[in-house]
């Protein structure tokens, strides 16, 4: 009885493993596979692109035409000028005339001549859509032609008790030259279109000068007064203008080969698909 049971449990596990086998034969087993193709409709979408102007800057010196006007001892004008060679870097040249007539305690001096600097400038600032701010460091050489004139003094004393008369001997040393090096920091902002407004620090320090044996050189042209030998500082506040030469695209060429080598091809599954459905609906619209 017991070797009847055994066999009738392995008769009837035979019958189901082959139902089993056969009812998976009969149905398929569908692989999905992920294709590398994308089917989306839209393109991918890209970040608006600015491009960047090049061209010439020129324009003046607002603080020196504003002082002429009001300050009796000064008369001045300097012409600014940079021109845009890469993203952050600007050639910069800057030409003028100073004259000055100044009075200490002991003597009145007049000094008077042309100056120009040339250098260069790098913005730091990164601007924002199609802005073209600057925050920007630079450094200039300069170099100025000038006389001075020695207006009157009066006779050195220990006396105080018997003051000395002032002497009027306007005796002017000519050919007089100066160069320096300037380390310079600043702002720039397009205040409308084209135009632009800055304001600029400098720091001099000369690297050799031509003055008189018998009075230093007081004030030089372009360089300011000296303070602490060969140490001088200034600052202008310019009103520029933007003549655009060109024009970088090569963002945009970028972007528009970009855009059609990048497009996701059409699945030719999806193609098919849709063609179906399309024969489908004219099948309905002909009943």
């Amino acid at each position: 009885m017991r070797k009847k049971h055994i066999l009738k449990y392995i008769i009837s596990s035979i019958c189901c493993f082959s139902t089993i086998i056969s009812f998976a034969q009969e149905t398929p087993i569908v692989i999905e596979t992920k294709t590398e193709t994308s089917t989306e409709k839209n393109p991918p979408a890209f970040p608006p692109v600015h491009p960047q102007r090049y061209g010439l800057r020129i324009g003046v010196d607002l603080f020196k035409i504003t002082r002429s006007l009001y300050d009796n001892i000064y008369q001045g004008f300097e012409v600014v000028g940079d021109y845009r060679i890469t993203k952050n870097r600007y050639i910069v040249a800057e030409f003028g005339h100073d004259k000055i007539s100044r009075s200490q305690s002991t003597f009145g001096y007049t000094a008077k001549g042309a100056y120009g600097r040339i250098g260069i400038d790098i913005n730091l600032y990164e601007n924002w859509l199609d802005r073209e701010d600057m925050l920007y460091v630079g450094g200039r050489y300069g170099y100025s032609n000038f006389s001075q004139t020695l207006d009157w003094y009066k006779p050195y004393t220990t006396n105080p008790y018997f003051p000395t008369d002032q002497i009027n001997i306007n005796k002017t040393y000519s050919g007089l030259s100066a160069h320096w090096i300037e380390f310079v920091t600043g702002i720039k902002t397009r205040i409308f279109s084209d135009v632009f407004m800055g304001f600029t620090l400098r720091l001099n320090a000369l690297i050799s000068q031509k003055q008189p044996n018998d009075f230093e050189n007081q004030y030089i042209p372009g360089f300011g007064k000296k303070h602490s030998g060969a140490i001088g500082v200034g600052f202008n506040y310019t009103l520029t203008y933007l003549i655009p030469f060109s024009t970088d695209k090569k963002k945009k060429e970028a972007k528009s080969k970009l855009t059609d080598q990048n497009l996701p091809p059409v699945d030719s599954n999806v193609q098919q698909t849709e063609e179906l459905k399309l024969i489908n609906q004219n099948k309905k619209t002909v009943k």
